[in-house]
């Protein structure tokens, strides 16, 4: 096993860590990574903050020994080194293929994780790790294509201190995904997406959406019925008093025709979740089929072609 930079300079510690039924009116508003043993350019982060300041470390990148699952209180389940400390991906990264784009200034803040040393532990599925080569010729850890590093700022086990640095930088999940905040939210509420804006979202932080070829007016209809159910699943009645940012008006719930389920609504139109989001902030939905959208406030679609 290799020395790393953090042996010499951290003390680890031992310890790892009702609803509104107002009628609907016609005024509403209207490449995979390779197994350990592959990989990446660096380039410019474009102005993009990485934490670095006061204070912050320069160590040389450093290995992880064997890895590991921690779960933190707020953010579930991240992917730790040996030592237990926590491991991040960069949004400016790439996975399909494998590419860092953190260098120079910001390799010192967010050390590059070598892939060299690097083994799975119990919790880690091995496939799912690989290399990314940066331009100095190293081989960068990944975890399903993305990027690993450590952050300077993290001295002890335990540490997410880099967590939403710069709105860039999160912890890693053991799938690869980006670890998000677990406390409770309200049914729904809105979320700034950094590419279609105020969006609607669940309690757990899924993307809401909107078919278009649901009606609203006179009343809603849902032309989204059988297997189409499947992957998209109804939102079931959320109280407005456990809403926030949602608009008011025409915000009720309608009785469906075909299993006679209880479906929530915002701005009278019948609104979904997607199957094939995965995690808290995925927006996999948006625009499948030229038919599905986000959704806002307000219920109109997101980045849908005008009529």
């Amino acid at each position: 096993m290799k020395t790393s930079w953090r042996t010499a300079s951290l003390v680890v510690s031992a310890a790892a860590v009702l609803t509104l039924t107002t009628a609907c009116g016609q005024d509403t508003p209207p490449a995979s990574s390779q197994n350990v043993g592959a990989s990446a350019v660096p380039g410019d982060l474009g102005g993009i903050d990485t934490g670095a300041g006061a204070g912050a470390s320069t160590s040389p990148a450093g290995g992880a020994g064997k890895l590991a699952v921690a779960t933190n209180a707020k953010l579930g389940k991240l992917v730790t080194d040996e030592l237990g400390l926590t491991l991040y991906r960069f949004d400016q990264d790439t996975a399909e293929p494998p590419k860092s784009n953190c260098d120079g200034d910001c390799a010192e803040t967010w050390p590059p994780v070598l892939a060299d040393d690097a083994a799975a532990g119990e919790g880690i599925d091995k496939s799912l790790l690989g290399e990314a080569i940066r331009a100095d010729g190293t081989k960068q850890l990944t975890v399903d294509g993305w990027p690993a590093y450590h952050y300077v700022k993290d001295v002890n086990a335990g540490d997410v201190k880099g967590q939403g640095v710069g709105g860039k930088w999160f912890a890693l999940t053991p799938e690869g995904k980006k670890a998000q905040e677990t406390a409770e939210q309200p049914g729904l509420s809105t979320r700034k997406d950094p590419e279609l804006g105020e969006i609607v979202v669940d309690k757990d932080g899924r993307t809401v959406y909107r078919f278009m070829k649901d009606e609203a007016w006179p009343k809603p209809v849902s032309a989204c019925t059988g297997a189409c159910l499947e992957k998209w699943p109804v939102v079931a009645p959320v109280d407005i008093n456990d809403t926030k940012g949602i608009k008011k008006k025409n915000y009720m719930t309608f009785t469906r025709p075909d299993n006679k389920a209880e479906q929530q609504t915002i701005g009278c139109w019948p609104i979904y979740t997607f199957a094939g989001d995965k995690a808290a902030g995925d927006t996999n939905g948006q625009g499948v089929g030229g038919t599905w959208y986000a959704v806002r406030p307000n219920g109109e679609p997101v980045g849908a072609p005008e009529k």
